[in-house]
């Protein structure tokens, strides 16, 4: 054997098709709760946009949860865009206004989806953050603004630690049975140095496995040490050797569904993937009788499913009837 398997333990939560997911963090967050939103799963995916460093995470999730939080406070106006520093670049507007409403909307709908979520995912990408020269703040997104601005900083464990000890006191409050569930992106920040990378990620590690051993209600998903040693060989980067590619990703994906899925929903994952196959297969001659029976059966199969799994297919079925003949 040529390789390192990483084992990832059953973990007795035993998700299923109706528990809601929260994800948020780096952009590791977005390639587990788009396969989530792929496979069905009521999950709402980094609502803020990519967040990388631990600070901004838990002060983000706090404000959801209902702490007091003035973002007007933390505009900036750049080439006539405004921006929040706590939120990714994505989201920004001409208009302060509406930049505002939308942080307001987002933060609503966070709320309401961690009173009601069975998983919040929370992924760790850098402990290195930048700090405004002016106020001390740490800032999500620097928004291509000079880097006289600001300062680098390699956040310590000790205000690390305790950002995370006071957000988790009040998720509890929020949703006494949240599960937290604490990954280390896998991908790495060389533009500080492999060395600081190195140490950065050290540091998030030693974080998650402290929270880990001090709160039953926080688990821990080897994602880091999959890639780096289960994954090592650079064919499962793509071409700019540092994030994983769609192989490295479904591997890993498969490893968090048998840790964290029951068996029905791992069942209902090849099913649907089959049906996805379906919908998206574009036949030469889309007007045979035989192009129709295999749409008419896929359109039953889809009826099937909705009814056994109770989930939507609407988009996938109007998307079949698109190509039914009158």
């Amino acid at each position: 054997m040529f390789r390192t398997e990483v084992q990832v333990p059953r973990s007795g939560l035993d998700l299923t098709l109706q528990h809601k997911v929260l994800t948020i963090g780096s952009c590791f967050a977005d390639v587990i709760g788009s396969k989530l939103q792929q496979h069905k799963v009521d999950v709402q995916v980094n609502p803020f946009g990519t967040i990388f460093n631990p600070i901004s995470v838990s002060m983000l999730l706090q404000a959801a949860a209902g702490r007091p939080y003035t973002f007007e406070e933390h505009l900036v106006q750049h080439n006539g865009i405004w921006y929040a520093y706590d939120l990714h670049s994505s989201l920004s507007s001409t208009s302060k206004e509406e930049l505002l409403q939308s942080i307001q909307q987002r933060l609503h709908q966070t709320g309401e989806q961690l009173k009601n979520a069975s998983l919040l995912i929370v992924t760790l990408g850098t402990a290195i953050a930048y700090r405004l020269q002016d106020s001390g703040k740490v800032v999500a997104n620097c928004h291509k603004l000079p880097a006289a601005n600001f300062k680098r900083v390699l956040l310590t464990m000790e205000e690390m630690s305790a950002a995370f000890e006071q957000m988790l006191t009040q998720l509890k409050q929020v949703n006494p049975s949240l599960k937290i569930l604490l990954t280390v992106s896998p991908v790495r920040h060389i533009k500080e140095s492999i060395e600081m990378n190195s140490v950065s990620k050290a540091s998030l590690r030693l974080l998650c496995h402290q929270l880990q051993v001090a709160h039953p209600q926080v688990l821990y998903f080897p994602a880091y040490e999959i890639m780096m040693d289960d994954l090592r060989d650079y064919r499962y980067y793509k071409e700019d050797m540092l994030h994983p590619t769609p192989l490295a990703e479904a591997y890993i994906w498969q490893k968090f569904v048998e840790a964290y899925y029951t068996a029905d929903f791992r069942q209902f994952i090849g099913k649907w993937e089959k049906i996805q196959r379906a919908v998206s297969h574009r036949p030469f001659h889309p007007h045979t009788e035989a192009h129709q029976k295999f749409l008419r059966n896929t359109l039953q199969q889809l009826q099937a499913m909705e009814q056994q799994y109770n989930i939507d297919v609407s988009s996938e079925t109007e998307a079949l009837q698109n190509q039914l003949l009158p």
